[in-house]
């Protein structure tokens, strides 16, 4: 397939813009991509390939859904604002590889939509410029699905994408870190400047690739637990491990149950949680597990 004047140019876009007399919805998070070259690194990144079927999310005009239609089996797109959608039907009318669901994604079944557009065998990747007042929650709902999908490519807000690749002890690392690297393996793999979106953010953006675990990287007995102890812990980053794990557990523990339990783990209580990593997390969750049950 092949197009004279691809989407994602100041022109092209503005003109879209201009016939269908579209206005921005900043409740929306919406700002275009306006860049050719970066998309096309986007797609290389995330290892779209002719056999590759595809989940995009907030396709937008379609600049990143055309690129995709280019380069990969099928596209699956969801779109929020209805609007859009004859925007998209328009843009898109030369690929007939590019299913658009009007849907909220955090409303989605995914799991049933991955049936009904992909083959069973088929490589599925998730390549999506995510609006940024809700990347976390679309994130985190793709990956506690457990959808049956190799790799995320997200274009994202910088600091959060740092957030999610950040390793212990660096100023980033956070319960998020852990949250996405209990199920990843997270790389930032470029940045991009604001000026290569319509309407510029206010922000610079980074692509982040999460590679899906096939099983998580710590042996933890209760991942509930698991991940109430990582939020526990981070919750006054200034505080200790033990004063955090103290105020957190006031009803339940007295504070030398806390420091026993520290003791039992290994685990230093005048640490800060940012400095511990996720198999010091395990072994805390999996040493607190019979206290917490009791």
């Amino acid at each position: 397939m092949s197009r004279k004047k691809y989407i994602a140019t100041p022109t092209q876009t503005k003109q879209i813009l201009d016939q269908y007399r579209f206005t921005f919805k900043k409740s929306l998070g919406q700002n275009f991509l306006i860049d050719v070259n970066i998309l096309e690194n986007i797609i290389h990144h995330a290892g779209i390939d002719q056999t590759s079927g595809v989940i995009e999310i907030g396709p937008g005009i379609g600049a990143l859904t055309e690129q995709l239609a280019i380069h990969s089996d099928h596209v699956l797109a969801f779109e929020i604002d209805q609007r859009l959608l004859p925007v998209l039907k328009h843009t898109l009318s030369d690929y007939d590889n590019v299913s658009v669901v009007h849907q909220d994604i955090l409303e989605a079944d995914v799991n049933q939509a991955i049936k009904a557009h992909f083959h069973p065998e088929q490589p599925v990747h998730v390549v999506a410029n995510l609006p940024y007042y809700i990347t976390t929650p679309i994130l985190m709902k793709l990956l506690h699905e457990d959808l049956p999908v190799s790799t995320l490519t997200v274009m994202i807000q910088k600091e959060v994408a740092q957030r999610m690749a950040a390793s212990p002890s660096q100023k980033s690392y956070g319960s998020l870190s852990i949250a996405v690297q209990y199920y990843t393996e997270a790389q930032v793999v470029m940045t991009v400047p604001k000026t290569a979106f319509m309407p510029q953010p206010n922000v610079d953006s980074s692509i982040l690739k999460l590679v899906k675990r096939q099983t998580p990287p710590v042996d933890v007995v209760d991942e509930d637990l698991f991940f109430t102890l990582v939020r526990a812990s981070f919750a006054q980053r200034r505080k200790t491990l033990r004063n955090n794990l103290n105020a957190f557990y006031k009803q339940r523990l007295d504070k030398q149950a806390i420091t026993d339990l520290l003791e039992e783990a290994g685990i230093d209580g005048t640490r800060r949680g940012e400095s511990l990593s996720m198999e010091e997390f395990a072994q805390l969750t999996n040493t607190f597990v019979q206290a917490t049950q009791n």
